[in-house]
């Protein structure tokens, strides 16, 4: 990170602190949740996918898209992806029979809860030893990067045109030849 006018150099540290921390997390998660999506037969997408599908419930292609940052080309082949594995169906909306949900089949949390258990023990101890309000900007300041984060994910599949490639299978070739 450059030296910002007008800012202390104790805070440029703990800025530059702050964005190295976040690089460590980030990539320690995409390996957990790669190794972890490997374990049950699934991509890292498909892993994480199901993430979404558990905290929000059944959806359509297009507010899975707004939760992920995908493409609807993307959305559309990882959906089928889940089905062909059992782990997802689609179903006609209630509200609105032209409308297709897509929603988790069987218990998805008890299938992936054997691989969590140490991993959430540690980060039960771990938070132990802040105090309350030190978890308030903890939980804060990670909501509030996640969406940072969800919002340039769909701007990278917008300047793409809107093609976004998800980890289903190769990536295109850059090359025409």
């Amino acid at each position: 990170m450059e030296n910002q006018p007008g800012v202390s150099t104790q805070r440029q540290d703990l800025l530059e602190a702050v964005f190295a921390s976040g690089r460590e997390l980030s990539t320690a998660a995409v390996m957990f949740h790669t190794k972890l999506s490997e374990l049950r037969g699934l991509s890292a997408t498909e892993g994480k996918a199901i993430d979404i599908l558990l905290r929000f419930g059944p959806m359509t292609a297009g507010e899975f898209g707004e939760h992920s940052g995908l493409a609807p080309a993307s959305v559309t082949g990882l959906m089928q992806r889940l089905e062909s594995k059992g782990v997802a169906r689609r179903v006609r909306y209630e509200g609105d029979k032209r409308k297709v949900l897509i929603e988790l089949v069987g218990d998805q949390v008890t299938a992936a809860m054997p691989h969590f258990v140490d991993f959430m023990g540690g980060l039960a101890s771990l938070l132990e030893g802040y105090s309350d309000e030190e978890l308030r900007v903890i939980a804060d300041y990670s909501s509030k990067a996640a969406r940072i984060q969800q919002d340039a994910a769909g701007r990278l599949g917008a300047a793409s045109g809107g093609d976004a490639h998800d980890d289903g299978g190769p990536a295109p070739s850059s090359n025409p030849a």
